[in-house]
């Protein structure tokens, strides 16, 4: 016995995996999260599945419903976004399936993140500029652990992606200055990344707050931040990758000589 955990991808009914639209399309009972997953996906669903709305269900309700129906032997489908993995609440869930003696299995999928880089056509790790791209959220409500506070990550002057932080930009451009970002670093804030309303604003770190502010963004949004979001970058022909570069040699093309 076992439940499919399955990612959605950002918004994008289309931005699915082939694996979890299967699943999709053939589990017995859909719990989804309606705030966050797009209609248009859950619509895929077979005509008589039994679909459920968790938006407002507490974690034991959920997963209790989710219990029952697979002793009750059907197939059951918890649908998130993005990919689990990311700020996906799905470890508690998991932990009270184990006590009930339920198996699962996670079924990735895109997420906002590189949803996010996609809509802007930009590279987050460009050779001899950054080669490290750091996941976090600034520290509001939700506490961060000591050794991952945001200033303390930004001393890496890489390429930093912050999920659930767009009420907390003043917090972000004062830490990001604390650890010596300049004020004219980059900044991309994507709003609802590949929905029919998506929002891209293209900014500067000592701008973001107003930016934000004055676009009315203040959730569902990813901020990306660093020299890789330079909308210039293409321009700048020191950073480019050595893999094409005719000279190099690997084990699929001998190099060519200049």
């Amino acid at each position: 016995m076992k439940i499919y955990i399955v990612g959605a991808g950002p918004g994008d009914p289309d931005l699915i995996t082939v694996k979890g639209l299967n699943i999709l399309q053939t589990a017995d009972v859909i719990l989804y999260t309606d705030s966050l997953v797009n209609e248009e996906l859950i619509a895929k669903a077979k005509p008589d599945a039994e679909v459920l709305k968790t938006a407002g269900m507490h974690l034991e309700e959920i997963v209790g419903i989710m219990v029952d129906r697979v002793k009750e032997g059907k197939m059951v489908a918890r649908i998130h976004t993005g990919d689990p993995a990311m700020y996906g609440a799905i470890m508690e869930q998991i932990v009270l399936l184990k006590k009930e003696g339920i198996g699962y299995e996670v079924i990735p999928g895109v997420s906002s993140v590189f949803a996010s880089a996609a809509a802007i056509g930009a590279e987050l790790t460009i050779p001899d500029l950054t080669q490290t791209l750091i996941l976090t959220r600034a520290e509001g409500r939700t506490p961060v652990p000591e050794f991952e506070k945001l200033r303390d990550l930004a001393s890496h002057h890489c390429t930093i992606a912050l999920f659930l932080s767009a009420t907390l930009t003043k917090k972000i451009v004062k830490e990001l200055q604390e650890a010596g970002w300049k004020d004219d670093t980059p900044v991309a804030v994507i709003q609802r990344a590949t929905w029919p309303d998506q929002k891209i604003v293209r900014t500067t770190l000592v701008n973001l707050d107003d930016a934000m502010r004055q676009n009315g963004i203040r959730k569902h949004a990813m901020i990306l931040a660093g020299w890789a979001l330079d909308p210039n970058i293409h321009d700048k022909d020191e950073y480019r990758s050595k893999l094409y570069d005719a000279s190099f040699t690997h084990g699929f093309r001998k190099g060519v000589k200049p």
